[in-house]
């Protein structure tokens, strides 16, 4: 098959398209034919050395963790899926910007999704899931999310939304007409958001979800006065201080059937920014590394 792969940590200039052998389903796995994988934060740290200490790699890697596309093997113990069944879903840290692709979670894509929606939404919707669940029943509260139009947050909006709660999102200001359409009120980050959410929400911001890792926990946890009602899916070391719940990714078969559940009710649709072919992995990299992507990028396979 066809795959990325880089044989060193680095920059771009290290990804490489290039012919590698076809990787096999273990048991209770599932092998897709990817249609497009996701291009997440973690990749391009993975890719670069930045997060070797916490996450090593062998090399040479293929990028990526999730994709999206058609089941044409399964290992032993798979139930509830079959060849040629469309599927999203999420692998290990490595191995998903390939022409075949190994899951060991996934769920049904829904048919109103495209292929590139369906790439973008293993990771960022798992993440946003968990870092929701940290924080209890949502309906009836208000919730602030910092960083609302990245993939993670855009994902938590709608998905929060869509549990009833009443969400206010901040992001820079070319990106509120953005947030708007997901259902959020926007806000802009950074000096003065208290007596901003004063003014937009008069009786108390009820919890927050930080998924930016911009340095703000420490005044979110002062504008829901308790730390146990804040959670970030980005800022680990700050929440062990601060008493706030770290969330993690974790590969959730439940978790993602209920994101589709959710895209079948058409009430959570992964936003694509942008999308590459794969020969052009290196531009998505390099345009992930940024840090001001609206929504997902995705690589079509």
């Amino acid at each position: 098959m066809r795959a990325v792969r880089y044989h060193e940590y680095g920059g771009v200039e290290t990804l490489v398209v290039e012919k590698v052998p076809d990787p096999h389903p273990g048991p209770g796995e599932i092998r897709i034919r990817v249609a497009a994988a996701g291009v997440n934060p973690i990749d391009w740290k993975v890719r670069s050395g930045a997060a070797r200490e916490m996450l090593p790699v062998d090399l040479p890697a293929i990028p990526g963790r999730d994709a999206a596309g058609v089941v044409d093997a399964t290992g032993d113990g798979v139930r509830g899926v079959g060849i040629g069944d469309r599927v999203f879903g999420l692998g290990g840290v490595t191995g998903a910007t390939a022409e075949l692709a190994v899951l060991s979670a996934w769920a049904h894509t829904p048919a109103a999704w495209t292929d590139e929606e369906a790439a973008g939404a293993g990771l960022a919707s798992v993440t946003a899931m968990g870092g929701l669940k940290a924080l209890g029943p949502l309906r009836g509260r208000t919730l602030l999310i910092e960083g609302a139009a990245g993939g993670v947050g855009s994902a938590a909006v709608e998905i929060a939304v869509a549990q009833g709660a009443t969400v206010i999102g901040t992001a820079g200001e070319r990106n509120h007409g953005f947030l708007t359409s997901l259902g959020a009120v926007a806000t802009t980050y950074g000096t003065g958001l208290a007596e901003r959410l004063a003014d937009l929400a008069p009786d108390g911001v009820d919890i927050a979800l930080d998924t930016a890792a911009s340095g703000s926990l420490a005044d979110l946890v002062a504008i829901v006065g308790d730390p146990a009602r804040v959670s970030t899916v980005a800022d680990h070391a700050n929440a062990r201080r601060l008493g706030v719940h770290p969330a993690n990714a974790e590969n959730d078969s439940t978790l993602l059937a209920q994101a589709g559940e959710l895209g079948r009710q058409g009430r959570y649709t992964p936003r694509i920014e942008r999308t590459y072919p794969l020969e052009r992995i290196a531009e998505a990299h390099a345009y992930a590394e940024r840090g001001h992507t609206r929504g997902k990028i995705v690589v079509r396979v």
